[in-house]
């Protein structure tokens, strides 16, 4: 098998395992129906995701098997990437100890709109895949680089973020718990620290950035910011 493949293939069967010891370890049982239903969806979008790039944009594939603070070239950005992971981690975690504790109840049509946002969420990732072959998982200019703005890029300057939102919103709510909610204000507050240092590097590298910017004056919500 192709390196890069077999690569993804683990990353694939490495999520369930990671995902299920930050929810289940932390609930201290695996009676926890909310959190099977949601490493389901979560590993299938996953996949989806990743055959569709392995098969229509290896480069792409490629751009975002490299990730985390090590593959980061950008000083600030290895901290904030630190800090990001650190809050999304928090979300099943604090979710779990919400299951374990009983801190709050959830009604199961909650849990299941929660798991529609993450679905959505992935469904609008394929969108921003489809537009922009340079988004990779980390911030820098990749040879070849030009600016996008078709697609979702046309409405926002950072649709993948924008996406990134409903996404962190569902994983509590798919996990049933309100008190894992007051984290997802500290995870956005870092996602905008983390796109506003990424549009100083490509206002300062990238031509025609600056113009692109004057062109969509929205960088993460449509009419709003």
């Amino acid at each position: 098998m192709d390196r890069l493949y077999l690569k993804a293939a683990l990353g694939l069967l490495q999520l369930p395992l990671m995902v299920g010891v930050l929810v289940f370890l932390p609930a201290g049982t695996f009676d926890y129906w909310q959190a099977w239903l949601f490493m389901a969806v979560f590993f299938t979008v996953s996949l989806a995701l990743t055959v569709y790039l392995a098969i229509n944009d290896r480069p792409l594939l490629e751009r975002r098997m490299r990730a985390g603070p090590a593959a980061e070239t950008e000083p600030a950005q290895k901290i904030i990437i630190r800090v990001a992971l650190l809050l999304i981690a928090a979300l099943p975690v604090v979710s779990g100890l919400d299951h374990r504790f009983g801190w709050s109840q959830m009604p199961t049509a909650v849990t299941i709109f929660g798991n529609a946002l993450i679905i959505t969420a992935y469904i609008g990732f394929y969108f921003v895949f489809r537009a922009n072959t340079y988004g990779g998982a980390t911030v820098e200019i990749s040879e070849g680089h030009k600016v996008i703005s078709s697609g979702p890029y046309a409405i926002v300057r950072h649709p993948m973020y924008s996406w990134a939102l409903p996404m962190l919103v569902g994983i509590p709510l798919a996990l049933g718990s309100w008190v894992a909610l007051l984290m997802v204000g500290p995870a956005i507050a870092v996602i905008v620290w983390r796109l506003i240092d990424e549009e100083r590097l490509l206002t300062n590298n990238l031509p025609g950035y600056a113009d692109y910017k004057r062109a969509v004056p929205h960088r993460l919500l449509p009419f709003l910011w």
